[in-house]
């Protein structure tokens, strides 16, 4: 068996406000579909998510179900902490068949363990729970009584355990080293792909400590009028003199994220992206004046925006979110978001991604830190300059 991440209790303590929760909204059986979720309650850890696989929790003081594919039962015997016989491999032929599908293998196995007729939960808003998914398990299950059970799991994340934010502590290490080595391979003439290959080789072995893990976002440097889009992808185009790039990096240890967004500089640094910087920094400097427990999402975000405003600058879009275990497609957890009319109340544990990025006309820039709000205040996570790195 792999070493699990957390001692056993860690997850008995999780299963322990889950079930707080559902019993707060009359549910006797949770449904799991969001694979980070899978992974904070069982412990299970596989690239298997492409097929089926749900994570059972009953009301009652029990081992939660791990129910996948059958060949990928195995990896839960291996990585997860629950006995044998909770983890569950529907049969190969079920898999990707026209005239059957695993929901309606996973609703029978439900029936039969007669939990058919309780009130159930479910993540309908999971990134790999398809609507035919639902569909065929709602038909199997035609005596249960649904409630939408989307985000119960994500806000218990949202407060960090003291073994979880060492994951963060070493996620942070490895995205200090991939922003230190993009700052050493980016230069005019190397091609995109090219200094990709070798950020992400110091994002997986940038400690000879610990492993780094395949990040839930893959790594993003914009150069050029291409960072004026956050979201765009590498290709074979070799960086040009005097071009603003804009990286947003990360490192992952068992599968906890930490971001880490900077800006560098080829060449000679245009006015318009100096000052621009000097506005984000000073936000930045804003933003970490008033994060503390007890402030709300919303006036974190307020406080960037007076800065920025007195720059003459506006940004639409959120500036930070709730940030921990992941997996693809997205590392942020779908709670907290640092925006307006967000007025959830900030406590010790939680751990933002604050990334103030502003993509102007044919350029941007972005800055970011990782954020663990404290009993008394907040730490940067990641320790990394925030200055544009100027390569002539």
């Amino acid at each position: 068996m792999i070493e699990l991440p957390f001692a056993r209790a860690e997850y008995q303590q999780r299963l322990g406000k889950i079930r707080a929760e559902m019993a707060r909204r009359g549910i006797e059986l949770l449904i799991v579909n969001d694979v980070a979720n899978q992974h904070y309650i069982t412990g299970y850890d596989g690239w298997s998510f492409y097929t089926p696989q749900v994570v059972l929790v009953p009301i009652e003081d029990a081992e939660p179900v791990w129910i996948g594919r059958a060949m990928d039962a195995a990896g839960g015997l291996l990585t997860a902490w629950m006995k044998p016989e909770n983890v569950v491999g529907f049969p190969e032929d079920h898999v990707q068949r026209a005239d059957r599908h695993p929901m309606d293998w996973i609703a029978a196995w439900i029936v039969a363990k007669g939990w058919g007729n309780r009130p159930i939960g479910i993540e309908l808003e999971a990134y790999y729970f398809s609507p035919k998914a639902h569909a065929r398990l709602v038909a199997g299950l035609p005596n249960a009584k649904w409630h939408d059970a989307d985000l119960l799991v994500n806000w218990i994340r949202a407060v960090k355990s003291a073994p979880e934010i060492a994951y963060l502590r070493k996620a942070s290490k490895l995205a200090e080293a991939a922003v230190a080595r993009a700052y050493e391979v980016i230069a005019p003439g190397v091609r995109e792909c090219d200094a990709i290959a070798s950020i992400q080789a110091a994002q997986i072995a940038g400690s000879p400590d610990f492993a780094g893990d395949i990040t839930a976002l893959p790594p993003t440097i914009l150069g050029g009028e291409n960072a004026s889009a956050p979201h765009i992808m590498w290709s074979d185009r070799r960086f040009g003199k005097d071009e603003t790039i804009a990286l947003e990096l990360a490192g992952v240890c068992r599968r906890y994220a930490a971001g880490l967004a900077r800006t560098m500089q080829l060449g000679k640094t245009p006015i318009r992206v100096a000052d621009t910087a000097k506005a984000v920094i000073e936000g930045m400097d804003a933003v970490l004046d008033t994060v503390r427990p007890g402030m709300t999402a919303e006036e974190v975000e307020a406080a960037w925006r007076e800065v920025i405003a007195r720059h003459g600058l506006k940004k639409e879009s959120r500036i930070g979110y709730s940030i921990g275990v992941a997996y693809p497609p997205d590392w942020g957890e779908h709670t907290i978001s640092l925006r307006p009319g967000d007025k959830t109340v900030l406590q010790p544990g939680n751990v933002l991604h604050s990334i103030l990025g502003m993509w102007m006309d044919g350029w941007g820039i972005e800055i970011s830190e990782t954020i663990l709000v404290t009993e008394t205040g907040n730490e940067t996570l990641t320790k990394f300059p925030r200055d544009i790195h100027v390569k002539a």
